[in-house]
């Protein structure tokens, strides 16, 4: 079952990177995330609807592959692997638009942190944001650690999305158990 989860705007198709063909931002798309032993775990769907050179999407998490977690006073829907990786919402209220060539507020709509099984509690430091590209069929998104404690006070300019190069930083291959994000048709 497929539960409602966030609704943002637009996508433009005209700023899509030169080195991409321009992204299929249309329709219903999965949601998927890529393990580093070459497995994947579709999370859920994004809903794609145009409108002019913009698109309205939505993001829906699939209930049956998240494990819902009680961490640190805060409920977390979670994927359980080697590493578990829970979904953060995002805040703040975000602005309408998002365009393939910065997508970063459909970035933010896909904030997570991962800890181990071990551990207890929520390390809001230990904070994923898949920094997104444009594909021919959707995104493709290199996962890099942020620390989420940042955003626990109001950012001073809303109208942009927090997370910006300048807060992430490169994850280390094999570091991480999820390595990467996908949004693509389904297959």
């Amino acid at each position: 079952m497929f539960t409602r989860a966030l609704v943002f705007a637009g996508v433009t198709l005209s700023g899509l990177a030169a080195s991409a063909a321009p992204a299929a931002i249309e329709g219903v798309k999965d949601i998927a995330l890529h393990a580093r032993d070459g497995k994947t775990v579709v999370i859920g769907r994004a809903t794609f609807t145009p409108e002019g050179d913009k698109a309205r999407f939505r993001i829906d998490l699939d209930t049956k592959k998240f494990t819902q977690y009680f961490l640190s006073m805060r409920e977390f829907k979670c994927v359980e692997a080697q590493e578990i990786l829970c979904h953060v919402p995002y805040p703040y209220a975000n602005p309408d638009v998002v365009t393939a060539s910065d997508p970063s507020w459909l970035e933010h709509a896909l904030l997570f942190f991962y800890k181990n099984p071990a551990d207890y509690g929520a390390k809001m430091s230990h904070g994923i944001i898949f920094t997104l590209t444009a594909t021919k069929d959707g995104f493709a998104g290199k996962a890099q650690s942020i620390d989420l404690d940042e955003i626990a006070i109001p950012p001073d300019d809303r109208s942009k999305a927090f997370f910006t190069p300048d807060h992430r930083y490169d994850i280390p291959p094999g570091e991480r158990w999820f390595e990467s994000l996908t949004i693509e048709p389904h297959r």
